[in-house]
């Protein structure tokens, strides 16, 4: 029997939580097919994770997200579980950001969500089962000075999560929206953010890919929807 399927779009760097995801769930047993716009990059880590397969796409492309979705099917099969990691945000003030930036940050948090939902979960409902894990932010909950068009994309897209967590649960598809409250550790923007800060004021990519693993795999029994992550140096 061949291994099941995990789909992670926003596969970045090597040292991101994208990428985190990806090695978690090869490791777990899954055939990942790895999503993000990178090709290069992708195909490096295609190389250096075995189980995982690169699949350039950038997922605010809804045509070329579909495409690829049947192409991962064709190829690997229908995904068992779904991480939807890909993520776009706009900062600034409210007057001057582009309207433009509002929509392009809704297309990648929120409708690309939609679309991974329903190119994926007819398969889960043949199988019985499925799940779709979706990494979102503490902006989901509040709005917040100079994040609005993020903020607000996010809170659509929890709120999206829930809707489908609600109609499909009931038919064995557990959806989960990870609040992760915190600066990522990134060796590539930790200098440059945050070079003074300590250890514990950052989330460590690995161990939020450790926590999307867990909860993807909860007994039906017990399942969670909504799931904070914060560092314990986090101020909240």
């Amino acid at each position: 029997m061949p291994a099941p399927v995990c789909l992670v779009t926003g596969v970045g760097s090597d040292t991101g939580t994208g990428a985190e995801i990806a090695r978690r769930f090869a490791v777990g047993g899954y055939q990942v097919a790895m999503l993000a716009r990178g090709a290069k990059s992708l195909k490096e880590l295609e190389q250096s994770i075995t189980g995982t397969k690169a699949y350039p796409c950038d997922v605010a492309n809804l045509d070329k997200l579909v495409s690829t979705i049947a192409k991962v099917k064709k190829q690997l099969g229908p995904p068992r579980i779904v991480v939807h990691n890909a993520q776009r945000s706009s900062r600034g003030s409210l007057l001057k950001l582009d309207p433009e930036e509002l929509e392009k940050n809704f297309r990648v948090n929120t409708t690309a969500l939609l679309y991974l939902a329903r190119e994926t979960i007819p398969d889960m409902l043949e199988a019985g089962r499925g799940s779709i894990m979706v990494t979102g932010n503490i902006s989901a909950t509040r709005g917040k000075a100079e994040w609005g068009f993020f903020a607000s994309t996010k809170a659509s897209q929890r709120i999206l999560a829930e809707a489908i967590a609600r109609e499909y649960g009931p038919q064995g598809i557990h959806v989960a929206y990870f609040i992760i409250d915190a600066m990522i550790d990134n060796p590539l923007t930790r200098p440059v953010l945050a070079p003074d800060k300590p250890d514990d004021f950052f989330a460590k990519p690995n161990i939020l890919a450790e926590e999307i693993f867990k909860i993807a795999h909860q007994n039906p029994s017990a399942w969670s929807f909504r799931v904070e992550l914060r560092p314990s140096g986090e101020n909240w």
